[in-house]
């Protein structure tokens, strides 16, 4: 039997980017907390522009999808997942998860989220390994991501340099059958 909606979550739903979000999704990106656990690079504030153009190449790639996670009860935008960099041929594809404000994490949100997207990714896109990777310091993200059956696959030792000191960056992969057998 099918599933009634597939991007629907217990506490949010997976939905289009809309272009009023992207003043939203600007104000995350001016928070240099939230870059430094979302990206490797320098974290400097992104203006609107920016957003928008970001956004506009995620709409048109064929190899990912993006989504607003979106809350189920009164339709706030909390955040994005992404499937990104998917290759085809090898039904491989990249995660991304990121919970927009600092108040919204640790509510359950990214897990129903990327729960939800893994159901996507496994069931509707036939997909058969989803990766990503994590700073060691995000230990929420990883607490997360472990709980969720992904597995540590590998260290990028020192990989990145923030505030003076190097941190290393994990690989964490999941593959289909693993998912099933958790019983997803």
């Amino acid at each position: 039997m099918l599933q009634g909606n597939l991007l629907k979550g217990t506490t949010i739903y997976l939905d289009a980017m809309r272009e009023s979000d992207l003043e939203i999704v600007t104000t995350w990106y001016g928070s240099t907390d939230f870059l430094r656990h979302l990206d490797a690079v320098p974290a400097t504030p992104q203006l609107h522009g920016q957003i928008q153009e970001w956004y506009k190449q995620r709409a048109k790639q064929e190899n990912g999808f993006l989504f607003a996670v979106r809350h189920l009860a009164d339709d706030r935008l909390l955040g994005y997942v992404e499937l990104d960099s998917i290759l085809w041929s090898h039904q491989v594809s990249w995660v991304v998860i990121a919970i927009g404000e600092a108040d919204d994490r640790g509510h359950g949100f990214g897990r129903d989220a990327l729960h939800t997207l893994m159901r996507f990714a496994f069931h509707e896109l036939n997909l058969r390994r989803l990766q990503l990777t994590v700073f060691a310091y995000n230990k929420g993200a990883i607490h997360l991501y472990e709980s969720l059956g992904f597995q540590r696959e590998g260290t990028f030792r020192e990989f990145l340099q923030r505030d003076g000191a190097f941190h290393d960056m994990y690989l964490y992969g999941l593959l289909r059958k693993e998912w099933l057998e958790r019983g997803a």
